[in-house]
């Protein structure tokens, strides 16, 4: 008699790790197991993980590159609106999550599965992200969530691997690490506290750096394409600038944040390569945007990574604010001068030919060259008209 077949969201962490033990013991499913790399794995890291599931006693494994369709149909657009969520979090996370999900439910349509499975718990965001892509992609597939139905802490996780004889790195298991192209983040113990950091071991990458280096990195039309000479794929760009900037220690934070199911969450990250990108990105679009094109930007922005955030990427209004974000980036095209320390970086400056601090029209506290000083005293007394009204009109000759 044919098994009742499973495609489950796998990672080769504690929590999916759990999740394929179970799913086959106690539920008695064939579980096909899917890796979606979404730019965090190296290939022996692949590999590594593909054994793992085969050990745990999955029937199938897939390994999925999504890291040049997250990078084109998200992470692009995460860059051109600057998003920081709270302004201290850039999605690392958040973001792949939705990707990670749609390559899953498509999976799952392929092989005919009478399940989709996931592991997360019942109280973060990851449970509302997978179960939203996969009520409307794959509305007829069931969707099991083991340790979300079973309110299992992470220690009663390592207790049932234990017993089934699985051998992991159990003081690893303390922290759930979870590694992209965007950022790694960091939960542990630590974080469900509102006082502790996180201890220096639990961050993926050491300070081994102490000599500062400098950098030029390039942009074009938003995106970055190089960092000192040459070209790339904005991809390999920010692969390269993290193995620069990860031996620095730099990007790590504890994003405070309110969760989808309205509860306050606290999450370490280390960002180095996203952080430097977003700042740089910043940095330049100040020098070559107009007011309004910032304002409107930062508005539609935040819009955006809150609901990317809350799992909303397949609401059509999200190809709208893309659309406008990708429009204003024609003329942020230049280069930002970057200097990496330990633990930090300085953003030294840029150079751009769409530079609108334009030394022909004049320099800021020292001298005009587009106008006179009557034109300036003109301007003024109209641009005062308004409000001189306002007061005279409510607080003159009024006991």
């Amino acid at each position: 008699m044919k098994k009742n077949k499973v495609v489950l969201a796998f990672s080769g962490g504690l929590d999916t790790s759990f999740c394929v033990k179970y799913l086959v013991q106690e539920k008695g499913l064939d579980v096909v197991s899917v890796l979606v790399n979404t730019g965090g794995f190296s290939q022996d890291e692949i590999e590594s993980i593909e054994k793992h599931a085969y050990n745990l006693g999955v029937t199938k494994h897939h390994t999925v590159d999504a890291t040049k369709m997250f990078y084109q149909d998200c992470v692009k657009y995460l860059i051109y609106g600057n998003v920081l969520r709270n302004n201290t979090y850039p999605l690392s996370v958040s973001a792949e999550r939705v990707f990670q999900a749609m390559k899953v439910a498509e999976l799952a349509q392929k092989v005919d599965a009478q399940f989709l499975a996931h592991g997360s718990t019942g109280a973060g965001n990851d449970q509302v992200r997978f179960d939203l892509v996969f009520e409307i992609l794959c509305p007829d597939i069931k969707i099991l969530t083991p340790i979300r139905d079973n309110q299992l802490s992470r220690q009663q996780e390592i207790e049932y691997l234990q017993a089934a004889g699985v051998d992991l790195s159990w003081d690893k298991a303390q922290y759930s690490i979870n590694q992209g192209l965007w950022g790694t983040s960091v939960g542990g113990s630590e974080t469900l506290t509102s006082n502790l950091p996180l201890p220096e071991l639990a961050y993926p990458s050491q300070l081994t750096a102490k000599e500062p280096i400098s950098l030029d990195l390039h942009f074009e039309k938003g995106e970055p394409v190089a960092i000192n000479e040459g070209s790339d794929h904005p991809i390999k760009v920010i692969q390269k600038l993290q193995q620069l900037a990860a031996p620095f220690a730099i990007g790590r934070d504890v994003h405070v944040g309110d969760t989808i199911i309205g509860i306050k969450g606290r999450v370490g990250f280390e960002a180095a390569s996203a952080l430097i990108v977003i700042k740089a990105h910043h940095l330049l679009e100040k020098h070559t945007l107009t007011k309004w094109q910032q304002y409107w930007k930062e508005q539609l922005s935040n819009w955006y990574g809150m609901l990317l955030h809350e799992g909303q990427y397949l609401d059509p209004v999200m190809r709208n604010i893309e659309t406008f974000l990708g429009d204003t980036q024609t003329n942020v095209s230049g280069t930002v001068h970057v200097e990496l320390c330990p633990y930090r970086f300085h953003l030294l400056g840029i150079t751009s030919k769409h530079d609108l601090m334009a030394r022909e029209f004049g320099q800021y506290g020292e001298m005009n060259k587009g106008w006179s000083g009557e034109h300036v005293k003109g301007f003024t007394k109209i641009l005062a008209n308004q409000n001189k009204i306002y007061h005279s009109v409510n607080f003159q000759n009024h006991d």
